[in-house]
């Protein structure tokens, strides 16, 4: 799923919505669409609405509670996104600042930049938006993958009457290796561009070329993911267990060696890059 944030940069209200369903209109078209609001108005919980009449074929309206969370749910966007990564193809993030997804400023300059994700487009309106070139350049862009949406992924297989295993492999940030260790708060990856795309899609092909095996998906974050988050997920649909099983393992193992990633580790004393210190 591509997430794509639209933000007020000093827009006026009618004019950030008009840029929100126009988006929304446009992505329409080449699949189903979730929609994540930030509304400082909703303060009694999440509002979930299917074929929703303000674009979208699900929104989610997050009320004010700590940082971006929906009041007595817990769901924040992270939250919702993992939700809606399964079923959608492309969500809008609107009127979250500081989010690490690809964005659209409405109004202002240029200069109100606080987004920690690419900016792709700033405008004044819907006239200013060119949808071909904004939506081009959002499916360059790294999507949003949830072991669950993977696993659909690999059950929409065309060999999947054949297959009767999945197996999968998640990783993620270790806050300590011993207990004495300083905490580690977050990591940051950055891959090798273009290089580790390519070498990750060979690898899938490889792995699926095995006899038994029908399907594997493998997806590595990038930019940074804190303390107990997931990092990387090797999903595998096979025929047996047995060749599920050794599929995950070598998918992993191989991903860790052959495609170039590079790590940045940043603990409570100290920060480096990985391979410097290897």
């Amino acid at each position: 799923m591509h997430v794509l944030g639209v933000r007020d940069a000093g827009a006026d209200g009618d004019a950030l919505e008009a840029v929100v369903d126009r988006v929304v209109d446009r992505l329409s078209e080449r699949g189903r669409v979730g929609v994540v609001r930030y509304d400082a108005t909703i303060a009694d919980g999440t509002q979930v609405r299917e074929s929703a009449t303000r674009g979208g074929d699900v929104t989610y309206d997050l009320g004010v509670d700590g940082d971006w969370t929906a009041s007595g749910t817990g769901m924040g966007v992270r939250d919702a996104l993992d939700r809606l990564a399964t079923d959608c193809e492309y969500a809008v993030v609107v009127g979250v600042p500081s989010l690490q997804y690809p964005s659209v400023l409405v109004g202002g300059d240029g200069s109100d930049r606080e987004a920690a994700g690419e900016v792709l487009a700033t405008v004044e309106g819907p006239a200013g938006l060119d949808l071909a070139a904004l939506v081009d350049d959002l499916e360059a862009a790294e999507p949003h993958r949830t072991l669950e949406s993977l696993v659909a992924r690999v059950k929409a297989s065309p060999a999947a009457d054949r297959a009767g295993a999945i197996a999968t492999f998640t990783g993620r940030v270790r806050a300590k290796d011993s207990a004495d260790d300083a905490r580690t708060q977050y990591l940051e990856f950055e891959k090798y561009e273009g290089v580790a795309d390519e070498r990750l899609a060979a690898l899938e092909a490889d792995l699926e070329s095995r006899d038994g095996v029908f399907a594997v998906e493998l997806y590595h974050r990038t930019g940074i993911v804190e303390d107990g988050e997931d990092i990387v997920f090797v999903v595998v649909l096979a025929g047996h267990r047995g060749e599920a099983f050794r599929t995950v393992e070598d998918g992993i193992n191989r991903l860790k060696d052959e495609v170039p990633l590079f790590k940045k580790e940043v603990t409570v004393e100290d920060e480096f890059w990985v391979h410097e210190r290897s």
